[in-house]
């Protein structure tokens, strides 16, 4: 308790404080996605390195995977510790990652012949970048969380926006400042200037990411929990003033948004939740909607190299256009469609779904009206998703239809991540959301790969080296696949499976009906 005097005897400082960790979480989250710029940078490593598309693919694998295996481990030190740890550890793993894989491609000319060991070094280091990526993602979503958890979709939806914004953010810093006259992108001095400018506000980050103890106004309401863990939480904080004098403060009208109040779910450990057979229908949906999506991030520019600029010209397929700057344009038409699902779905998200399913034992109460169900937002990604990839299956036969995909797959990245937390903790409590949401991220790690090795292949066998039978590795390694053939088996059983994902939301959102 003396904690919580102490804020409410500096209204003033405490302000500041807070003032000092929105600017935090925001610098994190907007410098955190320098791994989805790899569209931007593998045409110069195919070019001048002689990587072909199945090895791209694994370097882009390493950081799109790379979020995920230390999820739930991740999800467990922003429960103990805090965000701030995170925060340091994501500046240690970006300067790494991003300052070894400058150093590695920093060779004085184009190479003759492909090399492997550069190949395997390159792969390791964008996963000891997506590994700063991951601790970042959650320093900032759970700062914001845990320091606002009555607007926890406004908090943590605008991180993630801002988080999806990035891309957009550090594409055109490496247009504007990183590129040559011809519009050729330096990539090694736009990945040191990564590995410099991440680890500095990663840093900043680590001395300002802590959650700010209650004020006494802020337990009358609800509020930031502490950053310590054997200190008062977001439940038991409130017990004291109980025996305050103060009679109008009651559990019942606790707006925390946390199911776990009471009972078995209050102590419910890792094994309970994957004995839940909905639990595994979730990531049935997550394996797909998510998989599909960073298959489609990851290959954008290849997508986009794979065809003409326009069908009416009719210009050889195999001849490479200039594309540098279509490409960008798609990377930001990406992000930004990502960005802007996460800004409106997360205020949505709390204002037509803003009581979770344990609200209906009388414990908690709320002034706003349940209107629907948040099943609904991932029902509408998954539907998203479908239109997307049937759009390429029956309408994408130059680059200028490409756009269509970029936005569907931004909308429905952005809003199924958006989603997905207060979802989680509406099912399976806010006490363990950090290690139930990294439970859940494992999916998207098996996705992934699965969806962007059977793009990686499907287009390699349509390659010129491999369809003429003709040169070794060297002779075909910079060659890339052109020709709506490259992609169009990898869209086709997405569409599939994604038209599947989509009954499954369905099914969830009968299920789940009332409880979400």
């Amino acid at each position: 308790m003396s904690s919580i005097r102490r804020g409410s005897n500096r209204p003033h400082l405490r302000r500041a404080r807070l003032a000092l960790i929105c600017f935090s979480i925001g610098a994190n989250a907007i410098c955190a996605g320098g791994i989805f710029c790899f569209p931007l940078i593998s045409p110069a490593l195919a070019t001048h390195l002689k990587l072909t598309q199945p090895q791209l693919t694994t370097i882009a694998l390493a950081g799109m995977s790379g979020q995920y295996p230390f999820a739930a481990l991740v999800g467990k030190i922003v429960d103990y510790y805090g965000p701030w740890v995170c925060s340091l550890v994501a500046a240690f793993f970006f300067s790494t990652g991003f300052g070894l894989f400058a150093w590695e491609i920093n060779t004085p000319g184009d190479i003759t012949q492909p090399s492997t060991s550069l190949f395997y070094h390159l792969t390791l280091y964008f996963f000891v970048s997506a590994l700063g990526t991951v601790f970042s993602y959650f320093s900032s979503v759970f700062a914001a969380s845990k320091n606002f958890p009555d607007y926890i979709g406004v908090s943590a939806g605008t991180s993630m926006a801002l988080f999806g914004l990035s891309p957009t953010f550090l594409s055109i810093l490496a247009s504007r400042y990183f590129s040559s006259p011809d519009d050729e992108l330096d990539v090694t001095r736009f990945l040191q200037f990564l590995a410099i400018l991440c680890g500095c506000v990663h840093l900043l980050g680590g001395l300002t990411l802590h959650v700010i103890p209650p004020t006494s106004e802020d337990v009358a309401t609800g509020a930031a929990p502490s950053d310590n863990p054997e200190e008062p939480d977001e439940r038991t904080a409130l017990l004291p003033n109980k025996t305050n004098g103060n009679g109008q403060i009651e559990v019942q009208v606790d707006v925390v948004p946390d199911v776990v109040v009471e009972g078995p779910k209050a102590k419910q450990s890792a094994l309970d939740v994957l004995k839940d057979r909905n639990f595994w229908a979730l990531a049935f949906v997550v394996f797909v909607v998510l998989g599909t999506c960073e298959m489609i991030i990851s290959n954008i520019g290849t997508i986009v190299l794979s065809l003409p600029r326009q069908t009416s010209v009719i210009p050889s397929l195999t001849e490479p256009p200039s594309t540098s700057h279509t490409t960008s344009t798609q990377v930001r038409m990406l992000s930004i469609a990502n960005t802007l699902s996460r800004l409106l779905v997360g205020p949505l998200a709390d204002i037509v779904s803003p009581m979770p399913s344990g609200a209906q034992d009388g414990t908690r109460g709320s002034m706003r009206k349940h209107l629907i169900s948040k099943m609904a937002f991932l029902t509408f990604s998954a539907a998203v998703l479908v239109c997307s990839c049937a759009w390429m299956v029956a309408g994408v036969r130059d680059q200028t239809g490409v756009w269509a995909l970029s936005i569907g797959a931004g909308v429905t990245y952005g809003c199924t991540f958006t989603v997905l937390p207060s979802l989680v903790s509406s099912v399976w409590g806010l006490s363990n959301l950090g290690r139930n949401f990294g439970i859940i991220t494992y999916a998207p790690f098996l996705g992934t790969p699965v969806f962007s090795y059977l793009y990686a292949f499907v287009a390699a066998a349509h390659s010129p080296a491999i369809k003429s039978g003709t040169g070794g590795v060297e002779d075909g390694a910079a060659e890339l696949c052109t020709g709506p053939q490259c992609w169009l088996l990898t869209f086709e059983v997405s569409a599939v499976v994604t038209t599947a994902a989509f009954g499954v939301t369905l099914y969830l959102w009968r299920v789940w009906k009332g409880k979400v």
